[in-house]
């Protein structure tokens, strides 16, 4: 396990040093230029959408609607990101990693719009739902099938496999706190409880995940704001705080600046997952008239992850004082710091909310991995065995060190997120016309535009659903 801790650390230092900030800043910057800085200008439409549903047609009644698809992927994106990953990155990165968190949030929305519409663009019919994602737009867009199947294999990993791993590790650590459950014991109720949702596909997940989600993430943000209100005098100093250690002078000069940098991007991308490849598996399957409508939700969702439920998170544990005593790292430093807030019930509440934050996850995670073992094979024996492999994950993130769960996880998020922003550049064009089209249809006052296939010639046999 030392061994593997240590690989996986000098593999993360190499991509998250240097080779990902730059792509994932560089793409998210062009992004936003091209697309007239779609996050910003249009979250109006945004919010509007969320409600919107197309009908379902006859033998149609298996698809899922844009609000679904939307809080499936909130489901795999707030998770122990919001609540052990915030405080992961301010005991390593100080609190200057929360400004970086708040701009790959505002800039990496254009990336989460670019993929999600690019996935809808290039769906295809699946058994029960529509299927899609980097997967299917790295074969059908750019012509590369072996590119494709390898992202599907690291999609399975990463999110089946490592991701659901550091869900499982921090929720185990959270009870143990709170209530001395053993790991052991926890691990394997986790491991019970997602083996019986995700044997019941999509439609389940989706149906579990639209109740949990709002409930779980409302009730949080309502708790954090009422923190927030109660210690507004101290806001401006937590702000200034954050601020000075992103860019003051004794911060550069140490090296801090980079590693606050560092730490916001990874545990940023971690926690909204713009860019990284992974939502437009979900987006893919909503049923919608346009492309962009779902490019638009699912920037909403990096907003609602980072800049809403991150925040919020990061200012409790700010509030307290406890990150710089280094007494504690990930979920417990939460706990602490929300005892610190409202008393010895803190460490229970934030206990209960990680079960369903990131269980939750959990089952967002599973089905990201779902739709890739379909793309790569048939083979009926194939998901009962991903699925089985799923929950062996789940036992095994129970059991494992918190350094080996976030360092795999960090290095695998690496990897995957490398191959989609190439693909995604490479292919980004068709997501700047289809928003083009989309805005004159709202110009010339259609309330609900509709793109066919026909409306793109050059790439029209390469379009299935349209």
């Amino acid at each position: 396990m030392d061994i593997l801790t240590q690989f996986t650390g000098i593999v993360n230092d190499v991509l998250w040093t240097y080779v990902l900030v730059i792509m994932l800043l560089g793409c998210a910057f062009w992004f936003t230029l091209k697309t007239k800085c779609v996050q910003f200008r249009m979250i109006g439409e945004m919010v509007r959408l969320l409600g919107d549903s197309t009908g379902k047609a006859e033998g149609r009644e298996h698809h899922i609607s844009s609000f679904q698809a939307f809080a499936v992927s909130i489901a795999s994106r707030v998770g122990t990101g919001n609540l052990a990953g915030v405080a992961t990155a301010i005991t390593l990165g100080g609190p200057g990693a929360v400004f970086w968190m708040w701009v790959i949030a505002l800039l990496g929305a254009s990336s989460a719009f670019i993929e999600s519409t690019l996935a809808q663009l290039y769906k295809v019919h699946g058994h029960n739902s529509f299927v899609g994602g980097p997967a299917y737009y790295m074969k059908k867009g750019l012509k590369q099938p072996w590119m494709g199947i390898l992202f599907a294999f690291m999609l399975i990993f990463t999110f089946g496999f490592a991701f659901n791993s550091v869900q499982s590790n921090t929720i185990c650590a959270a009870f143990e706190e709170a209530f001395n459950i053993s790991p052991t014991l926890m691990g394997a109720i986790l491991t019970l409880l997602t083996l019986a949702i995700i044997f019941g596909g999509i439609q389940r997940i989706a149906k579990v995940s639209s109740v949990i989600v709002p409930v779980m993430a409302l009730g949080y943000i309502f708790l954090a704001l009422f923190i927030v209100i109660m210690n507004v005098k101290h806001l401006p100093e937590v702000i200034e705080l954050i601020i000075a250690n992103a860019f003051g002078w004794e911060q550069a000069l140490g090296g801090g600046t980079g590693i606050a940098l560092m730490q916001g991007i990874k545990r940023g991308l971690f926690s909204n997952e713009a860019g990284m490849g992974s939502a437009p598996n979900v987006a893919a399957s909503a049923d919608v008239t346009h492309p962009v409508k779902q490019g638009l939700i699912q920037a909403l969702g990096v907003f609602t992850d980072t800049l809403v439920i991150c925040t919020c998170t990061a200012f409790i544990i700010l509030f307290s004082g406890l990150a710089s005593t280094g007494e504690a790292n990930g979920i417990k430093l939460t706990q602490m710091a929300l005892n610190n807030e409202i008393g010895n019930i803190g460490t229970i509440y934030v206990a209960v909310a990680i079960l369903f934050f990131a269980y939750s996850s959990i089952l967002g995670n599973y089905y990201y991995g779902e739709a890739n073992v379909r793309y790569i094979t048939r083979q009926k024996w194939a998901l009962p065995v991903y699925r089985v492999s799923v929950g062996g994950m789940v036992m095994f993130g129970a059991l494992a060190s918190l350094d080996l769960a976030w360092s795999l996880a960090d290095m695998a998020m690496g990897f995957m997120t490398i191959c989609n922003l190439i693909a995604i550049t490479l292919l980004g064009k068709y997501a700047f016309r289809l928003l083009e089209d989309y805005r004159i249809q709202k110009r010339n006052g259609i309330k609900n535009p509709v793109f066919t296939k026909g409306q793109m010639k050059d790439i029209e046999n390469d379009l299935e659903c349209w």
